[in-house]
């Protein structure tokens, strides 16, 4: 079911979220102090293109270094990443069909928002973890 959805997503979504966050690790790229930012962009524009299957988890070593860097990336571009995806996620919960697509959408609106000190795995690996029912962006 995660390869139908995924592609569905790709089709109606995912490709221009994913370009969305490829622009702004460019942007970022651009900054010797916003590289970071940029290397996080691409991870999450992979996990925007080809979600389901797929869940973000904390990570243990984050600290006060990551909220700050949240901070700067919300100033930067987090803003408007979070208003692509709520956008997107709201017009595709206008047809029945979209209704999964759209909230899938909607789950990923914090990540783009905070995406520092959160690493994105596998389901299989949540589970493992424990931490496969717990998290909120199980998509």
């Amino acid at each position: 079911m995660p390869l139908a959805l995924n592609i569905i997503w790709v089709v109606f979504a995912g490709l221009w979220l994913a370009l969305f966050y490829v622009v702004a690790a460019l942007i970022m790229f651009v900054g010797i102090i916003t590289i970071p930012f940029g290397i996080a962009a691409l991870r999450i524009a992979g996990y925007a293109l080809w979600p389901f299957g797929s869940t973000v988890v904390p990570r243990a070593d984050a600290g006060v270094a990551s909220a700050i860097g949240n901070v700067l990336w919300v100033l930067l571009c987090g803003w408007w990443l979070a208003l692509a995806h709520l956008i997107t996620g709201v017009l595709q919960c206008l047809t029945i069909i979209g209704i999964p697509l759209g909230i899938a959408n909607i789950k990923l609106v914090p990540l783009a928002f905070w995406p520092l000190g959160r690493e994105i795995v596998s389901v299989e690996q949540a589970d493992a973890l424990g931490m496969g029912q717990a998290l909120p962006f199980r998509i």
